[in-house]
């Protein structure tokens, strides 16, 4: 199924403004300080990730990781997008674990030494989706599939935005990976508990990717996912050990 670009999408206008535009630039304004504009942390061949800069939930950081392709929903998706959805978790745990200001790029040309500002816990980190009918006021996009991820707490969310980030709306992106394992397995995967980033089924990123009937037929839907075959696989924990960057300034392509 072709998911093309939509004329008047914001989402694909960042997505093919991103695509010429090196990392740490906003494709849309001269100015690098101006605060209105997307700062384009990160794009490879399946996502864009950018800095959320007019209307962020947390002054410690709040990224949005947007599909490449026009996907409307969460619900577009199948078992086999399990590796991409692994992908958004480790992104946007490195890009919120090497967080700055806005004012500057922690994958700038030639800083190779990023750190993060401060050490983050595991329950600071958000990373998951609003859910249709209900959206973020201030962000309206509600039909071009993008990850919020945000470090905790949300103190520039009022109580309105509250609601599509609370329990009606939100959808952890660990929660919705676990759903789909379960769903196509006889395991029932926990999730939520603090020591998710150990559990031994995160070590494998396709892990209920794969369908098939006792008999050994498989049956596996097509993905939405671009591979690059000239890069090898990135390990799904590789965000748990260590977050530095490449000697280039930015951080591995995280590939599936």
């Amino acid at each position: 199924m072709a998911f093309p670009s939509k004329p008047g999408c914001p989402v694909c206008g960042i997505v093919a403004a991103a695509a010429v535009h090196a990392p740490g630039q906003s494709p849309r304004s001269h100015s690098p300080d101006e605060p209105t504009e997307p700062e384009i942390l990160w794009r490879d061949e399946n996502f864009t990730a950018y800095r959320e800069k007019a209307h962020p939930v947390s002054s410690s950081g709040h990224i949005i990781i947007a599909f490449n392709l026009h996907v409307p929903s969460i619900y577009t998706l199948s078992s086999s997008d399990l590796p991409l959805l692994v992908n958004v978790r480790n992104l946007g745990r490195r890009l919120l674990s090497a967080s700055s200001p806005p004012s500057s790029s922690p994958f700038s040309s030639g800083n190779s030494s990023t750190a993060p500002s401060a050490p983050y816990t595991e329950s600071q980190f958000r990373i998951g989706f609003i859910t249709p009918p209900f959206k973020d006021n201030k962000i309206p996009i509600t039909d071009h599939l993008h990850a919020h991820a945000y470090l905790a707490p949300a103190d520039l969310l009022g109580w309105w935005r509250g609601i599509a980030y609370g329990p009606l709306a939100w959808y952890a992106v660990d929660d919705l990976i676990a759903e789909i394992r379960e769903s196509v397995s006889n395991n029932r995967v926990k999730s939520g508990y603090d020591d998710r980033i150990n559990a031994p089924i995160d070590t494998v990123p396709e892990a209920g990717a794969r369908t098939g009937a006792a008999n050994g037929d498989e049956y596996i839907a097509s993905s939405l996912a671009i591979s690059d075959l000239e890069d090898g696989l990135v390990s799904p924990n590789s965000y748990n050990t260590s977050f530095a960057s490449s000697s280039s300034g930015l951080i591995p392509h995280l590939h599936v």
